[in-house]
């Protein structure tokens, strides 16, 4: 399981939009996990985001970075402690948002599979939609609250 985790991590990097951005110290998973962790915990200070995700403070503030510049999230100070920044998901959809969610994954799928079988590739991304809506953030949750 965790090999196909790695694998499909790495494809999905793989398919991102990169054309026209600059490069960045701070990796497309590491942006990925910092805004997912955004999106479930909205008005966090990037010490809680670093604690949840277990990511060094550094990139988790270079990531934080990277999503204000693509407009994706907004940083306000904290009310209680003003040298406090809190994250959140930006209330509109920016442009790299669009443009990152509309990008198709045949490409690199493709590459990956070693096809340019269109019936091949389509028949494994049908697949691996019905995984991720099957397998959500709030699978981890459930399996975190399952006792050992």
């Amino acid at each position: 399981m965790f090999l196909l985790g790695r694998t499909l991590m790495k494809i999905g990097e793989e398919a991102m939009p990169t054309e026209g951005l600059p490069e960045y110290s701070t990796s497309v998973r590491t942006v990925l996990i910092v805004a997912s962790d955004v999106v479930a915990h909205p008005d966090s200070a990037i010490g809680e985001i670093a604690a949840r995700t277990g990511l060094p403070q550094s990139q988790v503030s270079g990531a934080v970075a990277r999503l204000r510049e693509a407009g994706s999230v907004v940083a306000e100070p904290d009310p209680r402690d003003r040298r406090r920044m809190l994250v959140r998901q930006a209330p509109q959809v920016s442009e790299r948002v669009a443009a990152v969610r509309s990008t198709p994954i045949d490409g690199a799928l493709a590459a990956a599979l070693g096809t340019d079988e269109p019936g091949e590739v389509a028949e494994v991304a049908d697949l691996l939609e019905r995984l991720a809506r099957r397998l959500t953030p709030e699978t981890l949750a459930r399996l975190r609250a399952e006792p050992s």
